[in-house]
């Protein structure tokens, strides 16, 4: 086999992993241009150190082991990605103020098709989208780096804790007391669990589309009725965020009445329903790119918006049009 056959087949089954490294690393990193970097340097360095790669373990877990080395190495850094009501309380609409953090400080969105590898068993499924909520993603993030290692190694992708063990280079019971660790830290702040909607139920898209007739007629009786009553409303990259129905539409007759008249196109992300915003051209021809809404539905209402303002850094991420016009 010639060296040119030889590399086309290495890159070939490196490949195959690259999606669900992705997940691994977004989970770990809460980042997912940070994940699809360490990714990135992992199949770099699995490529050069090939020739090392001796088969006591299968590819796939040699390269998860480089890909927690990756992670672990970013992470000593001392960043944890957040979300705004993980840094603050809740702001009462009166008292709101928008301070912009540096895009480091946010918890990322993510689309599912980057990070959720194509799946025959639907109970796996839900795990995984379920593992990829921003709630969930966020809860994470406040485990000490090797023990997030171990919670989703053990817990999101079933490894054997004998298997961990080696991957990290420790005993099972360090990795049992890890997990146990990382269980109770996480039991502390555990997120409201999502409806499944993998694919959408006919409730859930009713839900979406009454969502959907709401937003785009400002019609806040017709909002506030889909949302919980504790629902919150957040917009990165400002650190404000909002609990309740009259806070949330206190802001959105308020400063967010520039949201009137906006059309929203659905999209996936995190697991979750998620919608890309435009607001009206200030020349009046079409639509340009507001937020992109990731919403976290629960109990047959919505719980939570996040409304991820950074458009151009989402847009072409989740292969979206940098404008609609009026036809569209």
């Amino acid at each position: 086999m010639s060296d040119l056959a030889t590399t086309q087949d290495l890159d070939s089954r490196l490949e195959k992993y690259r999606t669900e490294l992705t997940g691994y690393c977004y989970r770990m990193l809460g980042s997912a241009f940070e994940a699809e970097d360490a990714v990135q340097d992992t199949m770099v360095r699995a490529w050069k150190s090939f020739e090392k790669f001796e088969g006591r373990s299968s590819l796939r877990s040699w390269l998860y082991r480089i890909a927690t080395n990756v992670c672990l190495d970013m992470l000593n850094a001392g960043n944890r990605r957040a979300r705004p009501m993980d840094l603050s309380p809740a702001t009462p609409v009166a008292q709101a103020q928008l301070n912009a953090r540096p895009e480091i400080t946010w918890l990322e969105p993510v689309p599912d098709g980057r990070v959720l590898p194509s799946v025959a068993d639907p109970a796996e499924t839900a795990v995984e989208r379920e593992s990829i909520r921003l709630a969930f993603v966020a809860a994470l993030q406040h485990l000490p780096p090797k023990q997030r290692a171990v919670l989703i190694l053990r817990e999101v992708l079933a490894w054997k804790a004998a298997e961990v063990a080696e991957l990290l280079g420790t005993s099972v019971a360090s990795v049992n007391s890890a997990l146990q660790r990382a269980r109770a830290t996480l039991a502390q702040s555990e997120p409201r669990e999502s409806d499944s909607a993998d694919p959408l139920d006919e409730e859930q898209q009713r839900l979406l589309e009454r969502y959907v007739a709401a937003f785009e007629g400002y019609d806040m009786k017709a909002l506030t009725a889909l949302l919980h009553e504790d629902a919150t409303m957040s917009m990165p990259p400002y650190d404000l965020w909002l609990r309740g129905h009259d806070d949330i539409v206190g802001w959105m007759l308020g400063v967010g009445e520039v949201c009137r008249g906006s059309k929203l196109v659905p999209t996936v992300a995190n697991g979750s329903p998620a919608f890309a915003q435009y607001h009206p051209s200030r020349s009046g021809d079409g639509y340009e790119p507001w937020a992109l809404i990731v919403l976290d539905v629960s109990d047959g209402k919505i719980g939570g918006m996040d409304f991820f303002l950074d458009t151009k850094r989402w847009f072409p991420l989740f292969g979206l049009p940098d404008r609609l016009s009026r036809e569209d």
